[in-house]
């Protein structure tokens, strides 16, 4: 940040004085004229006069010719979205889903990162901004928006545009900046499960002219939704405190200095999956989940998860926190315009899972507590003004460095149920490794992973005017990438001996042979370098000042990556080292779009379609280890994702708006012929029948008495996709004289649906999650953007629905689940001075 800083005043004093620049017209936030159809949320929220920063430039979000939704801060408030999770109820092409902080991923179109859990070694197709800055961990994403001023959310590749490479998206977010003129904002929340949420915010001047701070804080809090009858607690609670400051130094006539800071912490009773229900499997009937709880004599508390009760005999953590410091300059070169952005962050992750699912001491412990940190370094040229050519281009630097240290300890229950018993069943006479609590019982595994990732690139688009209405804008990126990785896992028994899985040792033991095959050893040290060279075209053409039209092509990569949560076992249960590095993706993307205004800008219809081929897919496959529930990658041959979205908001009269938005997206496995096979095939050699139909297809004969080895699911879909997804909604207000204050009552709706998708990589009959529709409602008294006073509710009708489903380690034909939140209702109250 020194160097940045030092640079921009020595540019600055060198320079000469600068040309006259047009500022971008206000956005309606900072006019006080956001309309009621702004603050619901839609996609083109007051059409041509909403000011974005997509394109690294300030265009008015029409002419934008990228499909792209912006939402403003004040429509954050009003429908609750205070996180990347609730974004999703509002936009239908954006897909969020997290079994816990770190395991989370976003996806855009159905790309972004792979369904399941996390693997460190891989990039983020959905690239995460927060004031230029670019977040490496999604686990950010969990966090409350703070002091937002707008979001944006971009659909497709941006990388000549932005410095970290986004194969799907990019979801870019502005806070507030300091201000010198002296304003205040707080905003109150509470509703029922002890709901609290307090956000704040203060800006003015230090120096007049010259200097002004501005300092955020937010807090929530809730109690858990889930009632753990093991612990006598409530689970997936949330407990999130954050606190931001920005100085902002108006150093000289040309030259801006924004240096930012923020600290996040986040300790929840969190996060629960439990039994939703159970499948037959092709194990022997012995080793399926109704044979193994009759063993122990044990019935989960409930049968139907929405109850909400569970027995999960581990504590649940996910404490985490995170922040750092930036330095944004922006230099003012007259016809052009130069930006720094310089960042340092760091993520520390602290948690407790129970990876059995169930109340039996079968894995008591399995956290993976990690710490990140990430510099970053951008430096971009823009253009100002319209000319006959327009530019941007950047070069991008970052490093990030990940330290891991993984534990998993098997509890007195692990040896029955992990391993064959006899014919007979455990008798008190038995002699067998599954009857024998202590053959597995404290048998442990300490797993150190090391992570280095450094990535570097040039990039840039030109924008050519070829008339007043038709553009042609080509982009260009050069990226290099090398990731470095150090996987060391030791494996000690119940009597703390070192566990030995050479062959020798194997042969010579029984109880060795079935201790590696549930924790074995591993050491790898995986390692990947690659150059590469994307861009893209886009043609624009306005067919009047209210109508656009563009079409574009890009060709994308998406970094190769290393496994490092472990490696799957061959036959003698030692590591697959084939499997240690991942081939990156190749994306042909092709888009057209259409931007409609009419009834003098009252009603926006904006059309994307779009069909992107993704050849060597990062896909997440199931580990074959018996006690470990971890996903590995896989390359999958080709991958297909198409669709069209529709982006629309009307106000019929002054009182009324409405908007609705929706989302087809077609994405399937156009080629993938040695995926994992789903649950219901594990164990055998035969497909099942279900409904009269053939339960996927082998990819190459299993030997008699063995499982099958892969299953060819080309043709299916890939998970977390639902076909069809809307959101909905609208806004009444009644204008009145309150108090001598204009303002008016107003009377809101807001839906979402998405229809039902995969909830496991190789799609399954037992983790298919249901379609369903949340529709959230709130009335209100408001005073332009000084006073705001509304009761809520959210999920009206009390939708029970799975945010995912997913299978027990072990395959016993158990699914568990993450049941999405009941109704909640409450009352906020923000102002502003």
């Amino acid at each position: 940040m020194t160097v940045t800083l030092a640079l921009l005043l020595a540019q600055a004093a060198l320079q000469s004085p600068a040309a006259p620049v047009v500022d971008p017209p206000a956005t309606q936030e900072e006019t006080g004229q956001e309309t009621a159809a702004g603050r619901l949320g839609n996609a083109q929220q007051g059409g041509g006069d909403i000011v974005v920063t997509a394109r690294r430039r300030s265009e008015t979000v029409q002419q934008v010719p990228i499909a792209i939704s912006v939402i403003g801060g004040q429509a954050l408030a009003d429908t609750g979205a205070y996180n990347v999770n609730r974004l999703t109820q509002l936009q239908p092409s954006l897909q969020f889903y997290s079994t816990n902080p770190r395991n989370s991923a976003a996806n855009i179109r159905g790309l972004g990162a792979p369904f399941g859990l996390t693997n460190d070694g891989i990039e983020q197709g959905v690239g995460i901004y927060v004031d230029q800055v670019y977040y490496s961990r999604i686990a950010s994403a969990t966090f409350d928006f703070t002091d937002t001023e707008r979001i944006e959310i971009l659909r497709g590749p941006q990388g000549t545009l932005y410095g970290k490479n986004t194969t799907a998206g990019a979801i870019n977010i502005t806070t507030r900046k300091p201000s010198f003129t002296p304003e205040a904002r707080v905003e109150l929340t509470a509703g029922n499960y002890d709901f609290v949420q307090a956000k704040a915010s203060a800006s003015g001047p230090l120096v007049d002219d010259k200097l002004a701070a501005r300092l955020s804080a937010s807090v929530t809090r809730r109690r858990g939704t889930v009632y753990n009858v093991a612990s006598g607690e409530y689970v997936n609670a949330q407990d999130n405190q954050s606190i931001r400051g920005q100085l902002y130094w108006h150093a000289t006539d040309t030259l801006d200095l924004t240096l930012s800071g923020d600290y996040n912490h986040q300790d929840p009773d969190c996060c629960a999956q439990y039994y939703v229900r159970t499948g037959a499997t092709q194990r022997p009937l012995t080793r399926q989940y109704a044979a193994l709880v009759a063993a122990f004599g044990y019935a989960p508390p409930s049968t139907d998860a929405f109850d909400r009760v569970t027995d999960l005999d581990t504590p649940l953590r996910a404490r985490q926190e995170l922040g750092g410091v930036s330095l944004v300059g922006e230099l003012d070169l007259g016809s052009a315009s130069l930006t720094s952005v310089s960042a340092w962050r760091f993520w520390d992750w602290k948690p407790s899972n129970d990876r059995d699912f169930i109340g039996l001491p079968i894995t008591t412990v399995s956290a993976n507590p990690s710490q990140q940190r990430q510099v970053s370094q951008e430096l971009r040229i823009a253009s100002n003004g319209r000319h006959t050519l327009d530019y941007v281009a950047g070069l991008f630097y970052f490093h990030q460095t990940i330290d891991t240290q993984g534990l998993q300890v098997q509890g007195s229950a692990a040896s029955r149920w992990l391993l064959n018993p006899p014919a007979g069943g455990c008798t008190p006479a038995s002699t067998a490794n599954a009857c024998n609590p202590a053959v597995l019982n404290g048998l442990t595994s300490r797993n150190t992973i090391g992570f280095s990732n450094t990535s570097a690139a040039a990039f840039g688009k030109v924008t050519w005017h070829v008339s007043d209405r038709l553009s042609i804008a080509p982009g260009l990126r050069v990226n290099y990438d090398k990731k470095k990785g150090d996987y060391l896992s030791l494996v000690t028994t119940g009597s703390g001996a070192t566990l030995d899985c050479s062959a020798t040792a194997q042969g010579a033991s029984s109880v060795t042979r079935d201790r590696c095959g549930v924790l074995a050893p591993q050491s790898y040290q995986p390692d990947f370098d690659d150059w590469n060279v994307s861009g893209d075209v886009t043609l624009a053409y306005d067919l009047s000042d209210d109508h656009h039209f563009y079409a574009t092509y890009a060709r994308s990569y998406k970094s190769g990556g290393i496994n490092l949560s472990g490696l799957p076992l061959g036959s003698d249960n030692l590591p697959l080292l084939t499997t240690a590095t991942v081939k990156p993706e190749t994306v042909n993307h092709y888009e057209l779009g259409f931007k409609n205004q009419f009834l003098d800008r009252r009603a926006t219809v904006n059309i994307a379609a779009f069909w992107t081929d993704i050849f060597d897919y990062q896909a997440t496959v199931t580990n074959s280890q018996l006690s470990v529930l971890r996903g590995y990658l896989a390359n999958a041959g080709h991958v297909r994702t198409r669709g069209v979205e529709i982006d629309s908001a009307f106000r019929p009269t002054s009182r009324l708006n409405v908007y609705a938005n929706a989302a087809y997206t077609d994405a399937k496995y156009q080629r993938f012929t040695d995926a994992p096979c789903p649950p219901e095939l594990s164990g055998g050699t035969a497909l099942p029948i279900v409904n009269g139909q053939v339960v996927g297809t082998p990819a190459a004969a299993g030997t008699p008495g063995n499982s099958l080895p892969f299953c060819n699911i080309s043709g299916q879909r890939i998970p977390g996709v639902s076909k069809w997804a809307f959101s909905y909604g609208a806004e009444y207000g009644v204008p009145t004289n309150f108090g001598g204050a204009d303002g008016n009552f107003y009377l809101g709706y807001d839906g979402s649906y998405r229809s039902n998708f995969s909830s496991n990589p190789s799609e399954s009959i037992y983790t298919q999650v249901n379609g369903y529709s949340i529709s959230n409602v709130r009335v209100g008294y408001r005073e332009g953007s000084r006073l705001n006073v509304f009761g809520w509710v959210r999920n009206v009708f009390d939708q029970d629905y799975f945010e995912l489903l997913a299978t027990q380690s072990g395959n016993t034909g158990l699914v568990v689940g993450q049941p999405g939140d009941p109704r909640t209702y409450g009352l906020t109250f923000s102002a502003s001075f």
